[in-house]
């Protein structure tokens, strides 16, 4: 071999090595952010599902007002009318309380600016037509989104 086809084939090797590194750091940098993802978007989905679904007659449109702002598209717009022409008023008419716990939280994909996660919810209700209190299970597949840095809803669906 000629001294430049020995250069040519060390200068071939050094690029592809490059590029298998890039590769591999691309990779790791991905596999990163989606763990980081995982972690992050199980915490704003169980404090989300907490302030979207628990609610006392005596606060309840600015309690769920509130919880609008950690939701994102057409949800935001759907729920911020359900709150307002059913819910709100059913809460106020019949003295609704509803304090709900995240027993549980499961991922179900995660991408580092997008998760869907599967949460198990206890839910104990009380209200003017029942006082004692009403304790109830439920499962909800939670979609969120990273917008602007912060993992908001963009859809809640019960299972």
């Amino acid at each position: 071999m000629n001294r430049k086809a020995l250069i040519a084939s060390a200068v071939l090797v050094i690029v592809v090595l490059a590029a298998g590194v890039a590769v591999l750091h691309n990779q790791y940098r991905q596999a990163e952010q989606t763990e980081q993802a995982r972690t992050d978007a199980v915490a704003a989905a169980d404090a989300q599902a907490i302030a979207m679904l628990a609610y006392d007659y005596n606060g309840v449109d600015q309690q769920l007002s509130s919880a609008a702002d950690g939701l994102t598209g057409d949800f935001k717009d759907e729920y911020t009318k359900l709150v307002a022409d059913v819910i709100a008023p059913a809460a106020k008419e019949k003295s609704l309380t509803v304090q709900v716990t995240v027993q549980g939280t499961a991922v179900v994909s995660a991408e580092p600016d997008a998760a869907t996660l599967l949460l198990f919810l206890n839910q104990i209700t009380t209200s003017s037509d029942a006082p004692d209190a009403a304790s109830s299970g439920s499962r909800v597949r939670m979609n969120m989104e990273k917008v602007d840095g912060r993992w908001l809803t963009s859809s809640l669906e019960p299972i």
